[in-house]
């Protein structure tokens, strides 16, 4: 990896054990070299289920800056979007059994389940909305590219 690159990683918690993915959204080709490793001879292991929760939590982070930092409109957007046509539905099934059959509708709690569905999910698509602005800011404040060009190539002409 050149050292640019790796100057320019930022860990934070137990980010060292994802160097591999990080770099590689950066373009770093990612190779293995095997190592002898040794037993422990004396002492015990500190690492514990609590430890495994952080590097579990720093991962679902790091698939979550690989995969949507550019765009987050798309993961929020899409819980958004399923909660709100969840809600609009319901409330279509329910509102043509008042219409057609005559259903009573007061004591149907699946009503605020509903009503609840649609205004979670437009709050998701506000927030998905809020956080594109937010790395639009970042990319075009800081100058920073939304990708890198490893190589260009020029014409022959």
């Amino acid at each position: 990896m050149r050292s640019d690159l790796a100057k320019s990683l930022k860990l934070y918690g137990e980010m060292h054990r994802l160097i591999p993915a990080l770099s590689s959204s950066y373009g770093a080709r990612i190779s293995e070299i095997k190592v002898n490793h040794r037993p422990r001879v004396s002492g015990l292991s500190k690492y514990g289920l609590t430890r495994t929760l952080r590097v579990v939590l720093d991962v679902i982070t790091v698939k979550f800056f690989l995969s949507f930092s550019s765009r987050p409109i798309q993961l929020f957007g899409s819980f958004g979007l399923i909660s709100v046509l969840g809600g609009v539905s319901i409330l279509g099934v329910y509102g043509v059994r008042k219409i057609f059959f005559g259903m009573s509708l007061a004591d149907r709690p699946v009503l605020l389940l509903a009503v609840l569905l649609i205004i979670g999910g437009l709050q998701f698509i506000t927030f998905g909305l809020l956080a594109e602005l937010q790395i639009r800011t970042y990319h075009e404040s800081q100058d920073k590219p939304t990708y890198l060009i490893r190589t260009i190539y020029e014409s022959l002409e």
